[in-house]
């Protein structure tokens, strides 16, 4: 990957990851006694944050959440573990991928995975407008995979919203009032 001249110096992707660990509570239950699956996202979104603050080395937004798969519940004692990892940069927008895993609070079994995503996150200056963020440098094989994962989801993103608003000007000009 070539550094674009004039932009800001790139960082590798060790620089902002990040884990975040929290132990479930009964607070945190949904009606079925399992943990809510929002108080999952929150955390997943406090990750994402933190990584796409310490990237972009200032504030950044939540733009969107690209994906959200829950492949098991959390249980209450559950010590949750929440990865996350810059995947990929733009001008001023970011991919973080998370992961979620999930132990026993009281055993030693490793833990297991339970939860991935992936956000979009934009960095912004003081007034709320976007601002430039350094490339992300993948280090890995595994990075570059993310890398590369990360462009298709973008080129999906565009084209879903791109082919929603022809089918919205389409029926516009056909006078529905959606």
């Amino acid at each position: 990957m070539t550094q674009i001249p004039g932009a800001l110096a790139g960082k590798p992707t060790a620089a902002s990851r990040t884990t975040l660990s929290h132990i479930m509570t009964a607070n945190d239950t949904n009606l079925l006694g399992t943990v809510h699956g929002g108080v999952i996202m929150k955390l997943v979104d406090d990750a994402a944050g933190a990584v796409a603050g310490r990237h972009s080395g200032g504030p950044a937004v939540t733009a969107s959440m690209d994906e959200m798969v829950f492949l098991a519940p959390v249980r209450v004692g559950d010590l949750v573990h929440v990865k996350a990892q810059c995947n990929w940069t733009g001008r001023s927008s970011m991919e973080i991928g998370v992961r979620v895993l999930a132990e026993r609070w009281n055993e030693s079994t490793p833990a297991t995975q339970v939860g991935t995503a992936y956000l979009v996150f934009a960095a912004v200056d003081a007034e709320g407008k976007p601002r430039p963020v350094p490339q992300v440098l993948p280090e890995t094989e595994q990075d570059e995979r993310r890398y590369q994962e990360a462009q298709i989801r973008r080129t999906h993103r565009l084209a879903r919203r791109q082919a929603i608003r022809a089918l919205r000007e389409e029926r516009a000009a056909q006078g529905f009032d959606d």
